[in-house]
C-alpha cells in the first residue's frame, strides 16, 4: 500500500492519497481545487487516481472533488446520509453515493464506510484495510472533521455561517452519539484528521498531523464526558467567530463548482481598480502611505484565513502589489472557491494619498488615564480574546465585520483602533477609511503591548 498526507499550511487541511501498488489504483480524500501536488506524487509512485471521496461538505474550502473527477475521469464518492438538505447536487453521472456499512475498493484496499454525524449531518468516516497486504484488521481511519488531534468538529457552522437555526443543537447531539460509536473501535486505529492546528472547524485543534484513538480516549476531552448535556455544553461553548466566506462554501461544494482555472494575474491601469482592493505589501509600508480605502491583507502565511472575511463572490477584486504577490495570493483565493480577481497594479504606479496616524501604546495608555478612559476605542479581537482582557471602556467589533457591522462612534471622532498585536487594526484601518471614518489612529503594539502596561 501507498500512502501521503498532503497538508495545506494557509487551510491547516489534510488531504489523502492511498494507493494499492499491486494493481496501480489510488483514491484521493478530500482534495483542494489545486491537484497538481496528487496527480504528480500519483504517477511519481506508477499510481493512477480512478477514485476520489470525501468526507463532507465542506465549509472551509472549495472541495476539489469535481475537478478531480473532470480533469482525471475518476469515480466519485460522496455522502448520501443526513437528509434532503445536506444531498450532493450536479454530481457526474458515476458517482457513487454512499450510506452506513458500504465500502470503497481501491484495488487491494478497503475503506469501509461509517456515518459519524456531528460536524455536519452528512459526514463520514473511512476504515482502511490493506487486504493486500495481508491484514483482517483495519489500520486506521480518516476521520475528516468529525475527530481531530485533541479535539471533535464543531456542530454550530450550519447555525453559524449557513444560518440554518436549530442544527447547533442537532449536531451537538449527533456528535455525542459519534463519540460513543467510536469508543466501541480498537485502540490501536490510527486518526488521519481533516485538519490540523489553525483551523476553525473546532477550537483546539492539535498541532500533531495524526494520532491513535487509543490516545484521544485518554486524552481528548471529547472522550471524558459520559453525560450528554454536560458534553454537549462544552462542545458549544468559545467557538471561534467563522469567517465569512464559510457560507459560501457550504453552497458551492454543495451545488457546483467551475473547473479550477489559470490563477496567473496580469497588470490592470489605476482607473480599474474595483470596489475592494487588497493592498498585499506589509503592514509597515502600507500605513506609511496607501490608496484611500484599500484593505491591508499582507501576503503572508496569513492571507487567506484574513482574506476569507471580505470577499463578495459576485464580484471582481484587485490587488495593489507585485505579479509575484498577487500570483499567489489569487492561488489562493481559490482554494477557497473565489475565481474573480481582476489583475493587480503596482503601488508605484499609484498616488499613496493616505497616511495612517498611529500612536505608540505608552503614549495611548497615558492619555487613556488622563482622559479617564473616556475615548473612542475599537477593540476588532475576536470574542474569546475579549472575555480574557479588555481595556475598560472600549467597544468590539470583529476586524472581518467592519464593513458590514453597526459601529458606536461618530465618524469625524477620534477613533483608537487595535487588536491584539498590530496586523487585524492594519486591516481595520482600510475597512474604516471606507466606512467614512476621518480620525482613525492604529495603536501600535495592540493590546498584547497595552495589557503589559496595565500590568505595571
Amino acid at each position: 500500500m501507498y500512502f501521503k498526507s498532503f497538508f495545506d499550511k494557509q487551510l491547516a487541511q489534510m488531504a489523502y492519497l492511498v494507493g494499492c501498488q499491486q494493481t496501480g489504483e489510488a483514491i484521493i480524500i478530500d482534495p483542494l481545487r489545486d491537484i497538481e501536488d496528487y496527480i504528480e506524487t500519483a504517477e511519481a509512485e506508477g499510481l493512477r487516481i480512478t477514485k476520489t471521496a470525501e468526507t463532507h461538505i465542506h465549509a472551509d474550502f472549495a472541495s476539489g472533488l469535481r475537478d478531480v473527477s473532470r480533469k482525471l475521469d475518476a469515480v466519485p464518492y460522496v455522502s448520501d446520509m443526513g437528509g434532503e438538505d445536506w444531498k450532493y447536487q450536479n454530481m457526474p453521472d458515476n458517482t457513487v453515493f454512499l450510506a452506513e456499512g458500504d465500502t470503497i475498493e481501491i484495488g487491494n484496499i478497503i475503506l469501509d464506510v461509517m456515518h459519524t454525524p456531528g460536524h455536519t449531518p452528512e459526514s463520514l468516516s473511512f476504515l482502511l484495510t490493506d487486504k493486500g497486504g495481508g491484514s483482517s484488521i483495519p489500520m486506521g481511519i480518516f476521520s475528516g472533521d468529525f475527530l481531530f488531534v485533541g479535539d471533535v468538529g464543531r456542530p454550530d457552522l450550519l447555525e453559524t455561517a449557513a444560518k440554518l437555526e436549530g442544527t447547533t443543537e442537532s449536531g451537538a447531539e449527533e456528535m455525542y452519539g459519534s463519540v460513543q460509536k467510536a469508543k466501541e473501535l480498537p485502540d490501536h486505529l490510527q486518526i488521519w484528521p481533516g485538519h490540523g492546528a489553525g483551523s476553525a472547524c473546532g477550537k483546539s485543534l492539535g498541532a500533531v498531523p495524526m494520532s491513535t484513538l487509543g490516545y484521544e480516549k485518554e486524552n481528548n476531552w471529547a472522550f471524558q464526558y459520559t453525560d450528554e448535556k454536560e458534553f454537549k455544553k462544552e462542545l458549544v461553548e468559545d467557538q471561534p467567530e467563522p469567517p465569512h466566506y464559510f457560507a459560501q462554501m457550504k453552497k458551492i461544494n454543495k451545488i457546483d463548482i467551475p473547473l479550477a482555472a489559470d490563477t496567473r494575474t496580469y497588470p490592470v491601469s489605476t482607473n480599474e481598480l474595483t470596489e475592494l482592493t487588497i493592498d498585499l505589501r506589509p503592514k509597515e509600508v502600507y500605513q506609511s502611505g496607501h490608496k484611500h480605502g484599500t484593505l491591508n491583507i499582507p501576503m503572508n502565511e496569513s492571507f487567506l484565513s484574513y482574506a476569507g472575511w471580505f470577499l463578495d463572490y459576485d464580484k471582481n477584486l484587485t490587488f495593489i502589489g507585485s505579479k509575484n504577490d498577487a500570483d499567489e495570493a489569487a492561488k489562493q483565493l481559490q482554494l477557497i472557491g473565489y475565481d474573480k480577481v481582476k489583475g493587480y497594479i503596482s503601488p508605484d504606479s499609484l498616488d499613496l494619498d493616505t497616511v495612517s496616524l498611529t500612536i505608540e501604546s505608552e503614549q495611548f495608555m497615558t492619555m487613556y488615564e488622563q482622559k479617564n478612559q473616556d475615548l473612542n476605542i475599537l477593540d476588532v479581537r475576536s470574542k474569546s480574546e475579549w472575555e480574557e482582557n479588555h481595556l475598560e471602556g472600549a467597544s468590539r467589533v470583529l476586524f472581518g465585520d467592519l464593513l458590514t457591522d453597526d459601529l458606536p462612534f461618530d465618524k469625524n471622532e477620534p477613533v483608537f483602533v487595535h487588536c491584539q498585536s498590530g496586523v487585524r487594526s492594519g486591516i481595520a484601518l482600510g475597512a474604516l477609511e471606507k466606512r467614512g471614518y476621518t480620525h482613525i489612529v492604529n495603536i501600535k503594539g495592540g493590546f498584547g503591548q497595552l495589557e503589559e502596561l496595565m500590568d505595571e
